[in-house]
């Protein structure tokens, strides 16, 4: 069994979803393998990562805006907002999703399903600079 392991950086723009299978599939491309499993995950705590459909992008509109209803900005409560109103609710964000995603591969291709794609979601308003760290372990 062998192991690759790669490092990406992503610019954001704000808030949002932003795909990230094209960059997966290059770098499954890149290492050679063909059978075995991808992890990704994110170094940071105000954003996650998301399997979610790829084709209509209304989908991902809907969850966006159902957390950000779930987790408001603004609210009172919040004592953590040395970094602006989004700073809380960023990391509860994170916090209720997730900061690694699974991904198997069989023939040299990620195993999502027809509808699938991996995002990171920014949970933060500013653009930000994020790092993925993406491990394989196949052969």
């Amino acid at each position: 069994m062998e192991i690759c392991q790669k490092t990406i950086q992503l610019r954001t723009t704000g808030k949002g979803t932003y795909e990230l299978s094209s960059d997966l599939e290059a770098m499954l491309a890149e290492s050679g393998l063909k059978d075995g499993m991808m992890t990704v995950f994110c170094c940071h705590t105000s954003c996650s990562l998301v399997i979610m459909e790829n084709a209509d992008p209304s989908a991902r509109r809907d969850l966006e805006a159902w957390l950000e209803r779930l987790v408001p900005e603004k609210d009172r409560l919040f004592t953590h907002t040395h970094e602006g109103p989004d700073d809380m609710p960023s990391h509860i964000k994170m916090a209720l999703t997730r900061t690694s995603e699974s991904i198997p591969f069989s023939g040299g291709k990620l195993a999502l399903g027809t509808w699938q794609g991996c995002f990171l979601w920014e949970h933060r308003s500013a653009p930000h600079s994020r790092s993925l760290k993406m491990t394989l372990m196949g052969h």
